[in-house]
C-alpha cells in the first residue's frame, strides 16, 4: 500500500511541470510580438502613457477593437470589482465596558 502512495505521488511530481506550463507549444516570434503592438496602437492604445489609472480599461479595449478588425469573437469584459467575493456585510463597533477599580479585568469571563 505504501509503495503505491509512493508511486502515485511521484507521477504527480513529474506530471506537475508538464501541466503548469500556461503558454502555447509554439513561442511567439518578436515580429509577431511588435505587429500586435502595432495594431494595438492603431486601434487607439498608447503604451508610452506613463502611470496609466485607466490601464487595463484602454488596452482591453483596444484589443476588443482590434479582435473585431480581424473578425474574431470580442471576449466579455473583465469586472473592474478586484479580487475574491463581493462583501456586503456590515460591521459593529461599541463602547468598552466600565469595570469598577474592584473589578478584574477578567470579571464575568
Amino acid at each position: 500500500m505504501k509503495s503505491l502512495i509512493k508511486a502515485v505521488a511521484i507521477a504527480a511530481v513529474l506530471a506537475a511541470p508538464v501541466v503548469s506550463f500556461a503558454q502555447s507549444s509554439q513561442p511567439v516570434t518578436r515580429a509577431q510580438v511588435r505587429s500586435e503592438l502595432i495594431q494595438l496602437e492603431k486601434a487607439g492604445y498608447n503604451p508610452s502613457t506613463a502611470s496609466d489609472p485607466t490601464y487595463p480599461a484602454d488596452i482591453q479595449a483596444a484589443e476588443a477593437r482590434v479582435q473585431a478588425q480581424n473578425g474574431a469573437v470580442a471576449q466579455a469584459p473583465v469586472a473592474d470589482t478586484g479580487y475574491g467575493p463581493a462583501t456586503n456585510g456590515s460591521s459593529q463597533s461599541g463602547a468598552a465596558k466600565r469595570l469598577s477599580p474592584t473589578q478584574n479585568v477578567y470579571f464575568g469571563n
